[in-house]
C-alpha cells in the first residue's frame, strides 16, 4: 500500500527523504530520485490507473495527488456528491503509487478560498469554460499549487480532459515551470464511453445512451477523412449521430486547433481536434477525439 499524507509539511518531507534515498542508492529506476506526480480528484476508476502506470513506467518516485478541489465547481455543480472513495483509491494505487498525497481543503487553503489566482486566460472562457465559468481558474491555481507543493520532474494528464491539458501546459511554458508535461491517451470502455468519475451518476438507460458521444467522435474522424469533406462535413456528422438519441442534450460540439485551442476556420486542413459536451439526465459528460482533416 502506498504511503498516505494528508500534510504539506509530511509531503515534502517524505519527497525529501525519497530523493535523498534513491540518490544513495543509485537506482536506475529512479535516476537522481525523479518524482512523477499524477494529480486527481480521487474516485479513481481504470482511466486514473493508466496515467498512474504511465507514471510508474517513467521510472522514479510516483505521487498521486486526491484532492476535490472546490475552487473548479461552480454554484450549482456536484462539489458536494462528487464521490470521495478514499480507502479503496488508496487500495488501488497498491504496487503502482509510492506515495498518496490527500490534504483537506483547509490544509490547501488554510485562510479560505484562495484569494491569488491563475488566470486561464481566454481560452478558459470557452467552451468548458463557458459552461463553468472559474472552473479552469481554480483548476490551474490548484494545479500551480501542487507543482510547488511536490516539486515533481514530470506530471502526468489524460487526454480526456483535453481543454485541462492544454492549458496546463501553456501555463507550465508561459510561467517557466521546470516541469514536463506527459500525456496520456483517452480510457474507453469496449463500446467506446470514456472513463470518467462522473460515469457512476449515470442509470442504466442514461449509460447505454451516453455511448453516443464516441460514436459521434467516431463518425466526425471518418468524415474528416471523406471527400468533399471539410470542418463543416466533420461537424455534421457528429451532431446526426447525437441528435439520434434523444436522451443526450449537447452542450458544445466544436473543432478547435490543436496549439491554439481556438475554434478552426471552415477551410481549415490538417490536425484538429473534435470537442464535444453533453448533458445525459443530470450527468454532464464531456469527450474529444484527434482528427487530421484532408
Amino acid at each position: 500500500m502506498p504511503d498516505v499524507v494528508t500534510t504539506i509539511q509530511e509531503l515534502r518531507a517524505r519527497i525529501a527523504s525519497a530523493r535523498r534515498d534513491a540518490a544513495l542508492e543509485g537506482s536506475a529506476d529512479a535516476p537522481s530520485g525523479r518524482v512523477v506526480l499524477v494529480p486527481t480528484m480521487g474516485a479513481l476508476h481504470d482511466g486514473h490507473l493508466q496515467l498512474v502506470s504511465h507514471a510508474r513506467d517513467l521510472g522514479g518516485i510516483v505521487v498521486v495527488s486526491i484532492f476535490v478541489n472546490p475552487l473548479q465547481f461552480g454554484p450549482g455543480e456536484d462539489l458536494d456528491r462528487y464521490p470521495r472513495t478514499l480507502d479503496a483509491d488508496v487500495a488501488r494505487l497498491t504496487g503502482l503509487a509510492d506515495v498518496v498525497f490527500a490534504p483537506t481543503p483547509a490544509e490547501m487553503y488554510p485562510n479560505g478560498a484562495s484569494e491569488t489566482r491563475v488566470s486561464a486566460g481566454a481560452v478558459g472562457s470557452l467552451y468548458e469554460g463557458a459552461s463553468r465559468p472559474g472552473h479552469f481558474d481554480g483548476m490551474l491555481t490548484v494545479v500551480a499549487k501542487l507543482f510547488n507543493i511536490v516539486a515533481p520532474d514530470v506530471a502526468v494528464f489524460g487526454q480526456k480532459d483535453a481543454q485541462q491539458v492544454h492549458l496546463v501546459g501553456r501555463m507550465v511554458d508561459e510561467l517557466n515551470i521546470a516541469i514536463s508535461i506527459a500525456v496520456v491517451d483517452t480510457v474507453r470502455e469496449q463500446d467506446g464511453l470514456a472513463l470518467s468519475s462522473r460515469n457512476a451518476y449515470l442509470d442504466p438507460a442514461g449509460r447505454a445512451a451516453a455511448v453516443v458521444l464516441s460514436q459521434a467522435l467516431a463518425a466526425a474522424a471518418e468524415a474528416a477523412t471523406a471527400t468533399p469533406g471539410g470542418v463543416d462535413a466533420v461537424l455534421a456528422a457528429a451532431r446526426e449521430r447525437i441528435d439520434s438519441e434523444p436522451a443526450v442534450k449537447l452542450d458544445y460540439l466544436v473543432v478547435v486547433d490543436p496549439d491554439s485551442f481556438l475554434a478552426v476556420a471552415e477551410d481549415h486542413h490538417g490536425p484538429a481536434v473534435v470537442l464535444v459536451a453533453a448533458r445525459v439526465g443530470t450527468t454532464r459528460l464531456i469527450d474529444n477525439e484527434r482528427i487530421s482533416i484532408h
